[in-house]
């Protein structure tokens, strides 16, 4: 009976220390390489990106939207701003920050159809949903995504890298 005892003792160690070894591998792969944290004032705004109409300024917090996995930007538009229809390849998390944000659905652009969202406002909508957006005094929206991001125009004359070419 001794030698039983032992070898279920044995057994439970083991099975602890594979499962112990299992979560510290998971929690090492889910784990941020590193931390960051921000005040606003710290915050380090850019022009563009180029997929949005000019005037749209942008500070990426975390991660990199170019490249597979998380990350975390905000996007400031002046009032007025407008963001024609359009759709991202991944699910999109916004948070309005600060102003007022209108968001519609659908392919055309409809005021009648919109949402104003205030600052506090959260929305989220699955890959390829066809939205659109505008500020009449201007806001500031975090997003967070998976990356690869992109911004795909549901009418490609829409496109403000088009204009460019």
């Amino acid at each position: 009976m001794r030698k039983n005892v032992s070898f279920a003792d044995a057994l439970m160690i083991l099975c602890s220390l594979v499962l112990f070894a299992a979560v510290a591998a998971q929690s090492q792969q889910t784990a941020p390489a590193d931390h960051g944290m921000f005040t606003p004032a710290a915050i380090e705004w850019k022009d563009g990106p180029a997929a949005l109409p000019y005037g749209a300024k942008f500070a990426v917090l975390e991660g990199d939207p170019a490249k597979e996995g998380p990350f975390t930007l905000r996007i400031s538009f002046p009032a007025g701003f407008k963001v024609p229809p359009h759709w991202h390849p991944n699910i999109e998390h916004t948070t309005v920050i600060s102003g007022t944000f209108n968001l519609g659905m659908g392919d055309k652009f409809d005021k009648t159809k919109g949402n104003k969202l205030p600052a506090g406002s959260f929305s989220f909508m699955p890959p390829k949903t066809n939205h659109f957006g505008w500020s009449e005094e201007g806001c500031v929206l975090q997003v967070h995504s998976i990356g690869p991001w992109g911004i795909v125009y549901v009418n490609p004359a829409d496109d403000p890298r088009q204009a460019k070419k």
